[in-house]
């Protein structure tokens, strides 16, 4: 008996086990030395390294940076532009176009593709979805260059064996190896792990560089586009996350015929995770689906029959068991469809078709163009917009906020109580529900101010006297 046998067999009689019918002892040598090689000569030519230069501001004083300094000498000399290199990875996944992570190319003025052959390519973006942190990119003369083959990502399960590849710290392109860990995550950001999104977690070590890079499945197959981490050090800790692939499939989709971003179907909905004590009252037997909390009038779930109160519990066969899901789910939905949505509503479940509609087909719209304060007051020099339900959707902010939203400033010294987002609600106790309104409000030569807005989910109170 040759020795590696040997010691299999004393495993066995010191740990004795029960075989199943799916359960082989290695036959031979080649069992035993199983090898990642075939899966990585599959996968390897499709994924790219990325590097991306973009023009950054940097001061060329701290002084510039305080309003004491700055009252004297304004912005002469605060700044000059200075090249910044970005390093990350890419998938080449369409003929001629590489999908990877916003992020890395984010402003970018000159982006280089290098191949794992090293040849290397200029390339163009064609595609920007920050919201998703992804990014498409058409590769110059590069029609007939390997593109790897886009998995089903909801087939997968936790335990899957996967490869991580792509460009870490810049040491060249790597694989690792891990397991699925985790499904239907949120998280978004810098490494940050907090609502918004839905991820698929790996513990295939995901390290700087690695963003947008491939996370394959054992078929040489895309399962994910490798796009944070959650890390204490900088460096890997076995809790990395990947972008499902078919949401991937669905903005390739979108870049192909010649979009410029990703549009999502509308949803016009506020839900709210259905935790055990309301499973109870509701009548569920465990703690499942999205209480509907409020409905924009012209919501197409509304246009369902849908009603607050009412539990989504799945969409298109999908089982909804945090916000996130909601989200991930419309957007890999075709525009124009209709969708089956199965509801708890009044003890009893139905199912509902839904249209699956862009924000700018909604009824209320995207609102009336910007307008820029330009009467004397605390609110001169603002640039707000109008905020119907589908520009609340497409900027991410709850169902039923009401008021004008903050787009910037004109002079940002002369609104120095308000901030990019806000969303002002009320302004000496009347309500703010259009731009008209605003206006009339905002209009007043009054000394004394009381302004109520809406930051970044929170109730923020402005008092002052001019």
């Amino acid at each position: 008996m040759k020795p590696i046998f040997r010691g299999l067999a004393l495993v066995l009689m010191l740990f004795p086990v029960t075989l199943s019918a799916e359960t082989r002892v290695p036959a031979d040598l080649a069992q035993v030395q199983f090898s990642f090689a075939p899966v990585v000569d599959r996968a390897v030519p499709s994924v790219v390294n990325i590097y991306a230069t973009r023009l950054v501001a940097e001061r060329v004083s701290p002084f510039f940076n305080d309003d004491f300094f700055s009252q004297f000498f304004g912005d002469l000399g605060a700044v000059r532009p200075r090249e910044q290199n970005a390093l990350g990875s890419g998938v080449i996944l369409g003929d001629g176009l590489v999908v990877t992570n916003f992020h890395v190319v984010e402003n970018a003025t000159d982006i280089r593709i290098v191949l794992a052959d090293r040849r290397e390519f200029d390339g163009e973006l064609v595609l920007a979805d920050e919201e998703a942190d992804l990014a498409v990119i058409r590769i110059a003369g590069g029609a007939g260059l390997p593109a790897l083959e886009i998995a089903d990502s909801d087939a997968v399960e936790v335990g899957d064996l996967v490869l991580a590849i792509g460009n870490p710290f810049g040491v060249g392109q790597t694989v690792s190896s891990g397991i699925i860990s985790g499904l239907a995550r949120t998280g978004r950001g810098g490494g940050a792990f907090n609502t918004g999104g839905y991820f698929i977690q790996t513990d295939a070590p995901i390290n700087p560089g690695n963003s947008g890079g491939a996370l394959v499945d054992m078929q040489g197959r895309l399962v994910g586009i490798n796009t944070q981490i959650v890390t204490s050090s900088g460096g890997s800790i076995g809790i990395g996350f990947a972008i499902p692939a078919n949401l991937v499939r669905r903005v390739l989709a979108q870049a192909a015929e010649g979009a410029a971003s990703f549009t999502r179907p509308w949803a016009g909905i506020e839900v709210q995770l259905v935790d055990a004590d309301m499973a109870n009252a509701l009548g569920l037997d465990r703690p499942q689906g999205l209480l509907v909390r409020s409905l924009a009038p012209a919501s197409p779930f509304a246009e369902a029959g849908v009603q607050p109160g009412d539990v989504i519990l799945s969409i298109d066969g999908h089982d909804l068991n945090a916000p996130g899901e909601l989200g991930f789910r419309l957007s890999l939905q075709e525009l124009g469809s209709h969708v089956p949505v199965v509801i708890l509503s009044g003890g009893s479940r139905r199912t509902v078709a839904v249209e699956m509609r862009a924000p700018s087909s909604a009824s209320e719209g995207l609102g009336a163009a910007p307008v820029t304060v330009t009467f004397p007051g605390p609110f001169q020099g603002l640039v707000v917009q109008e905020l119907t339900p589908a520009l609340a959707s497409q900027l991410g902010l709850r169902s039923g906020v009401e008021g004008v939203i903050v787009l910037g400033m004109d002079d940002p010294r002369r609104a120095r109580n308000f901030q990019p987002g806000d969303v002002i609600s009320q302004i000496n106790g009347v309500a703010i529900r259009s731009m008209s309104d605003f206006l009339a409000a905002a209009n007043d030569d009054r000394r004394s101010w009381k302004v109520v807005i809406d930051r970044r989910g929170g109730r923020v109170y402005l008092t002052w006297r001019g």
